[in-house]
């Protein structure tokens, strides 16, 4: 198992806001067998704080993702969530939006950093 490069990303946009004091803990969240826990290290290696194994053995639709993950936001109540833009086994981009309805907030399917002030 390897971490979705997307994932990666994800994860690292999150330590940089650690490291601006803008967020105090960085949680990954992997969900399959436990060859997944491979992939919380990655997370723990670039800087996440701790890992959560959803372990399954079942094959998951990115529907049953963002309802696991929603009963994660539950118990955990962050302030902010971080996805990975797309999956890389079917291109999608599914989960955060459908995370976003179950819990009731906004999402932002894409953000970048703008080399041009706004408004100009």
């Amino acid at each position: 198992m390897s971490m979705n490069p997307f994932d990666e990303i994800a994860v690292e946009e999150a330590v940089r806001l650690k490291e601006k004091g803008v967020v105090t803990e960085i949680i990954a969240v992997s969900c399959g067998d436990a060859k997944c826990q491979e992939t919380l290290r990655t997370a723990m290696s670039i800087g996440a704080d701790r890992g959560i194994l959803v372990e399954t053995t079942e094959e998951l639709e990115p529907l049953a993702v963002a309802k696991l993950l929603k009963a994660l936001v539950d118990k955990e109540a962050p302030q902010l969530v971080i996805l990975g833009k797309q999956a890389i086994d079917d291109d999608a981009n599914q989960i955060g939006q459908m995370l976003a309805n179950l819990v009731g907030a906004n999402a932002a399917e894409a953000a970048a950093a703008a080399s041009l002030a706004w408004p100009r």
